[in-house]
């Protein structure tokens, strides 16, 4: 019997009887016997946990051989999660919390989800925001859906700058939605070059900063694009110390919140932020929480809005997005209200203070140049003849960085890419510097 579930072979045989059946295997019946017939064994041995530990461990040694230091970015980033964070997260009344259908019993969790959305509308200066969604490239594809029911038109205009991950995803949303993506060249100083916009379309997208790091100027995008959307892909710790998208009219702002208060965790799980104008709410995906009053006057907290397809007719669903990634905005909403706006902003200057000290250093160096001359916060790509080599030479040094296949499905040719965050020290920026200059050029 399986050891993790509880049930002895007279358990198994008493409910096989109240159902008249004659093995477990008959439960299944109803499945066609060719794709019964696919199943096989996994072939794995049978082994203790502590030698299957032994076992991974040794897996992952051989995988990397040392520890490595990330300077990483393309959507995730290595910043410090504080320890309260985590502290809050391992109360049992939060993580074994489900969907709050029942106010009454659920006014913790409908706390923090007002508050959550409260700050990410501080953020992006939007009005509405929902309490997140799976990840930053789902809700980047939510969005363009939204804007296509609300404007109509088939044409969303991707700008080449986008994560190229983000865009695969979107692009699988577009293929099924029978939407148009359109390219939108960059230039170069690395920013949007919007030369027109087409007939049909619903929405412009550009993120910010983009897949090179660089900080776009969203001026006068929103005038050009009359009815259209504009979306932004933000990363939030940036807006601490950029302009809001919401001061530039952008309709839509989405983005990946990993960064506040969420581990790098190998790529999950994520955290997908989402607002938008007020006049918009009811198109909206996901589930708001709303403040209110009962009976006795008291302040309570409410699912106020739940545009799902649990809730109305399923063909006319604002989304199927099912549910949201509670926990992990649980961790932001802790994260956000335990650094405050002044933390906040000191994590993004740092970032960007030691970002922009790697990049010149790598910029003085014979043979290395940043791809781009617009202004970036704390994430820059860097061409060289040979960046292969270079990745190479800094995984030698114990270094990671984005390597040339990343960057490659945005037109840049001969560069790989770098990120800084609070985290990293001085002297890691010396050792990044001499493993480039020892070995980074052959």
């Amino acid at each position: 019997m399986n050891p993790y579930i509880p049930h002895t072979p007279a358990d198994v045989r008493a409910m096989l009887d109240a159902m008249g059946l004659p093995d477990v295997d008959a439960l299944f019946a109803d499945i066609p016997a060719e794709v019964r017939r696919r199943h096989r064994p996994l072939g794995l041995p049978g082994r203790d946990e502590l030698s299957v530990h032994r076992y991974l461990a040794g897996l992952a040694d051989r995988s990397s051989g040392q520890e490595l230091i990330p300077f990483l970015g393309g959507g995730l980033y290595d910043h410090f999660v504080p320890a309260v964070v985590r502290e809050v997260l391992s109360r049992s009344e939060f993580y074994t919390a489900y969907t709050p259908y029942q106010p009454e019993v659920s006014q913790g969790t409908l706390t923090w989800m007002f508050e959550y959305q409260t700050m990410i509308c501080e953020l992006t200066g939007m009005e509405v925001a929902n309490a997140s969604m799976y990840d930053g490239a789902t809700a980047l594809a939510e969005a363009a859906l939204m804007a296509h029911r609300t404007v109509g038109g088939k044409v969303v205009l991707v700008p080449r700058s986008l994560n190229p991950g983000v865009r695969q995803v979107l692009a699988t949303y577009a293929w099924g939605a029978d939407l148009r993506l359109g390219d939108v060249p960059y230039g170069e100083d690395g920013r949007l070059a919007l030369a027109e916009v087409p007939e049909g379309t619903c929405a412009l997208i550009v993120q910010q900063p983009n897949a090179f790091g660089v900080i776009e100027d969203l001026t006068g995008l929103k005038d050009a694009l009359g009815q259209a959307f504009l979306i932004v892909y933000a990363n939030p710790i940036a807006l601490a110390v950029i302009e809001p998208p919401g001061a530039f009219g952008a309709d839509v702002v989405v983005g990946e919140g990993q960064v506040l208060g969420n581990p790098l965790s190998f790529g999950g799980p994520l955290l997908g932020l989402f607002a938008t104008r007020r006049e918009h709410l009811r198109r909206m995906p996901g589930r708001v929480s709303g403040q209110t009053v009962d009976a006795a006057g008291k302040v309570g907290y409410v699912m106020a809005f739940q545009t799902r397809e649990q809730h109305i007719r399923r063909e006319r669903a604002t989304s199927n997005i099912c549910t949201n990634s509670a926990l992990c905005a649980l961790a932001a909403t802790v994260y956000l209200s335990a650094l405050g706006p002044d933390g906040l902003r000191r994590v993004a200057l740092l970032s960007m203070e030691r970002a922009h000290a790697l990049a010149d250093r790598i910029a003085a160096l014979p043979g290395f140049r940043l791809a781009f001359s617009g202004p970036f916060f704390h994430e820059f790509a860097v061409q060289c003849k040979r960046p292969a080599t270079a990745v190479a030479a800094l995984r030698r040094a114990g270094i990671a960085v984005l390597p040339p296949q990343f960057l490659a499905p945005t037109g840049i040719k001969e560069a790989f890419g770098v990120a800084v965050t609070e985290k990293r020290t001085w002297e890691e920026l010396d050792r990044f510097v001499e493993a480039l200059r020892g070995g980074g050029r052959k």
